[in-house]
Order: structure tokens, then sequence, then C-alpha cells
């Protein structure tokens, strides 16, 4: 009978180094004592692995784990995989804590990179840069950094992977890079592949699986692994890395040998050295879009539009200038105008227009946005004066 993972349990179970985790098999095995990291090779860019650890077979509300023995080093960025099954991201929240009395917060952000679900399982892989807060090192092993998912309903079985590296850009919106997942089944050899990512020199490929098939499986070549391969009695795991000589792509595909219908999950995931040049603006994106208003009002709130990358996320350093106007001219009686202020220089990658408005009544307008070099685009529809 699984029991409630609680708050009482955990300094039994933070202290608990290379747990055995199902079959013989060890998640995290037990490093050498602390000043004896696992280090991979590390690329022109220098990222490393620092330290990890990881546990499985947890039940109730909180899943959770300790970098026991040896804390990571501080500024170091922790990537937090979760397995568990159920079929909804059930996560309320990722935070860290030291073992100490109380189990006080240390405070670090962790944001979600990706989530995956199919066959009731689910995978969650969240992200924290430049970690704070902790000793470093711990050589009492009185305040080891543990994280921890807190969800919102219990779960009978789950776990979590831990890795922490350094080298890796502090800020997060440049230090992730591409990353994706995917899902699949089999009742015999069957490839897992989350597919491939755009990686650059000196970045790390970072790629996890599970299963509810407890079988074999080969590797993807050239990755190495992180802490080994774990199982319980429902879940098998394993997670991989390769830091990039040069620019190339990632494409982890891992070879599960089922025996029976099995669902797989698989994600990989990129993140960038210290230094690396975030990827440059390629297209705008409405990120307020225009609302309905009265002819001649002012639409509130004030429109504005994103540069982004091609991966999709905000291009922060883009601070060209962005031109609106009126694309699909939604008029009734007679052509609307549009006034305002119609050209704006972006700011931390985003164009704010505060004041603009349209003359005459109708339905269906869009505006659309252009910028020299990136591809422009095209609002939502929305009407002017109440029809």
């Amino acid at each position: 009978m699984r029991t409630r993972t609680t708050l009482a349990r955990l300094p039994a179970l933070l202290a608990t180094v290379g747990l055995a985790v199902g079959c013989g098999e060890s998640l995290a095995p037990r490093l050498h004592g602390p000043g004896a990291p696992a280090f991979s090779h590390t690329g022109t860019g220098g990222i490393a692995l620092d330290q990890h650890n990881g546990a499985l077979g947890e039940a109730g509300t909180v899943l959770i784990k300790g970098f026991d023995p040896t804390n990571p080093h501080r500024g170091s960025t922790i990537i937090a995989t979760f397995y568990w099954v159920g079929s909804t991201n059930i996560i309320d929240s990722v935070t860290d804590h030291l073992t100490t009395p109380g189990f006080p917060p240390v405070g670090n952000r962790y944001t979600l990179v990706e989530y995956v679900t199919a066959g009731g399982l689910s995978m969650a892989t969240h992200v924290a840069t430049d970690v704070q807060g902790f000793p470093d090192p711990n050589p009492l092993r009185d305040s080891v950094l543990a994280v921890r998912a807190n969800l919102s309903v219990p779960v009978a079985d789950g776990g979590v992977k831990l890795s922490a590296w350094t080298g890796v850009e502090p800020v997060l919106a440049h230090a992730v890079g591409a990353h994706r997942s995917a899902a699949g089944s089999g009742s015999s050899e069957t490839i897992a592949a989350p597919g491939a990512i755009p990686v650059g020199a000196g970045a790390l490929a970072y790629a996890v699986t599970m299963s509810n098939g407890r079988v074999g499986l080969v590797p993807p070549e050239g990755f190495t692994s992180i802490g080994g391969t774990g199982s319980d009695a429902v879940i098998k795991e394993d997670g991989r890395y390769r830091v990039q000589d040069s620019a190339s792509f990632a494409d982890p595909r891992w070879t599960w040998f089922f025996e029976a219908p099995s669902t797989w999950l698989a994600t990989v995931l990129a993140l960038n050295p210290v230094g690396a040049e975030p990827p440059p603006a390629t297209r705008l994106a409405f990120g307020v879009q225009p609302s309905t208003t009265s002819p001649s009002s002012t639409m509130k709130p004030a429109v504005q539009v994103t540069a982004l990358d091609d991966l999709g996320n905000p291009a922060a350093g883009f601070t060209g200038l962005v031109t609106i106007a009126i694309g699909q001219n939604g008029g009734l009686v007679a052509p609307g105008t549009l006034s305002g202020t119609r050209t704006v220089a972006a700011v931390n990658g985003v164009a704010t227009f505060s004041d603009l408005s349209i003359d005459q009544p109708g339905n269906g307008y869009t505006l659309v946005v252009t910028a020299a070099g990136l591809v422009g685009a095209e609002s939502a529809r929305f009407n002017i004066g109440a029809l």
C-alpha cells in the first residue's frame, strides 16, 4: 500500500541517496562523496553536468527529491522533470526548499518548458536559471537543496529527475532554446523520439523519455546518461544529454522493446551557454489585440505587437520601428480611417500603440503590422460601433 508524501516524511525521504527504484535499478547512483560530481564533456560553451539525483515510486500531492549528498553550485541551472500516472497537468507550482528544520523555501523560480501526456501518463519539465539561496557546498549534508512539484490532486505513482548544469546563460529567456515533445505507443520494438531541434555551438541538448512498459531499451546514439535508467512498479524512465561542439540538430531516438501494448513519452530541449547571442527577431505577433470601440474612440487597452524569434520566443533585443495600418476595412457606409501614432519604436521587443482609433462604424476590421526585415502579422477581426 502506498503512502502519501508529506512534510513529515521529507527528512527520511531526502536522506535516501541512490534510491533503488524497482527491479534493482537505480535512478540516482550514489556519488562518491562531496567534491566528486559527475562532469560531462563541456563543448565549446563550457556547459557541464554539475549534480543530479532522482526518485520514483512516490505518491501523494508532492513529488520531491534533493541534491544529496552535494548541492549544485550557486548560479547553476536546474532542470526538473516530473513523471506521474495521470492524463492532466496537475502541477500547481514547482518550488525549492532546504532540508533544515521547517523546510524553509529557497525561492528560485521554475518555469514549465514542456508538458506531454498520453495513455494515462504525464511528464513535465521545468527549468530554473541562476539558482541561488542555498549552501555551496553543504559539507554537513544538513542543508540539502530539494526541488518539489506541488500537485492539485494526489497521484498513485510518480517521481522526479533532477540535474544541475554550470555554464548556462543566466537569463531564462536567453537560456532556453528550442524544445519539443512527442508521444506514441507500441507492442513490440518501438522508436520513441520527440523530434529534432536546432542546437547551437556549445549548447546543451537534454532529452528524457518515460513509459509504462518496464522493458529493455536502447538509448540515443551520441548521448550520455544522466544518473542511469530508473523504474518502479509502473514507470520506467531514462535521461540523456549532449553538449554540441558546433551548431547542429539534436534528434534523440530511443528504442523500446515492448512486449505488450505500452505508451511512451519523450521530450528534448536546448539550453544555451553563457554569452550566447539571443536569436534575432524574425516575425511580429499581436500581444494585445485591437478591441471593439465606438467610432473615433481610442482603443483600450492599447494594442501591443511583439517581435518573436524563429522559435516563437519574444525577441527582447528588437528595437526597430513597427508600422500599423488597416488590413480588412469593415466600414459600412464609407471606408474607415485609422488615426493615431501609426509607427512606433519597439521597447524590449514590444511596440505599443496607445492612441489608435477608427472613424467609421463597421464589422470585421483587421489591423496589419510591418517592420523592416520581419514577417508581418494581421490581427483578429473586430468591430467599430455596437454592431
